[in-house]
């Protein structure tokens, strides 16, 4: 499956966005945007950005510019990057009226697994005519898959040194989530392990099994650590196993688990 993204780095220029505790939004949002840009296009998938330095946009030129690479399509997703502000804290995802909650889901939960904390996924309406999204982002780049997410609140401490430390893994996050939601299975010889995360989980998601994932990466128990990488590619299981290597079990064998000896 081909789809084309857009990482969308809000404000900029003239306009910078919200400030504090170290931030600017036009600047974070666009670091933000750059390394999704990488990412997407390390794993081969086609993606451009509005913008690549601090540049003045109209909301107009913003949305010429993300229409004038494709016209249509239902593989097109426009990301607006967005750093919030007002007193709260955590992470929150608004998406079209047209558009399901599937993606804002797993956005959300992807940023989860990385410790931020999450507000909600929602829609606006517009005050005029509720038929159309309150924000242009949305309402103008039909037919598309369109989000908006506010990675957190540049004015919350809490949230302002997560965003400083964490703003690469929050923008590979979107990235996976996307990944997901397309069905997607990237080459990557390694997985990066989130919150949340267990042996069954990712084993799933790489089409692997259990005892296939634990084999590539030397692993003697079920325990995971976040951030450790895990290999999740390699040599296809050889089952040409020879007759003289399979034991038979016969009545009276046992299997210990834990502390505990089973009887077979």
């Amino acid at each position: 499956m081909i789809i084309w993204t857009f990482p969308i780095p809000a404000h900029g220029g003239s306009d910078p966005g919200a400030s504090g505790n170290g931030i600017i939004e036009k600047n974070m949002t666009l670091d933000i945007s750059k390394e999704m840009y990488n990412e997407f296009k390390r794993l081969g998938i086609p993606v451009y950005m509005t913008r690549d330095t601090d540049e003045s946009l109209s909301p107009t030129e913003r949305v010429n510019r993300v229409k004038r690479f494709i016209s249509s399509g239902d593989d097109v997703i426009v990301i607006s990057n967005h750093i919030n502000a007002g007193g709260g804290e955590g992470s929150e995802v608004i998406y079209a009226l047209r558009n399901n909650e599937k993606l804002s889901q797993n956005i959300l939960n992807e940023l989860a697994g990385s410790g931020q904390k999450i507000r909600k996924y929602y829609q606006k309406r517009g005050t005029s005519n509720p038929n159309l999204d309150y924000y242009y982002m949305l309402r103008d780049t039909t037919p598309y898959e369109s989000v908006i997410v506010e990675y957190g609140f540049l004015d919350n401490a809490r949230d302002a040194e997560k965003l400083k430390n964490n703003y690469k893994t929050y923008a590979k996050d979107v990235v996976d989530a996307v990944l997901d939601y397309k069905g997607i299975i990237p080459e990557d010889e390694y997985y990066t392990v989130k919150k949340g995360d267990t042996l069954y989980s990712i084993a799933r998601r790489f089409n692997l099994t259990v005892d296939k994932l634990k084999d590539l990466n030397n692993l003697t128990n079920s325990f995971l650590s976040v951030g450790k990488k895990l290999k999740v590619k390699g040599e296809k299981e050889d089952i040409s196993e020879s007759i003289s290597n399979v034991y038979t079990v016969v009545p009276g064998d046992t299997v210990f688990m834990g502390n505990n000896e089973y009887l077979l």
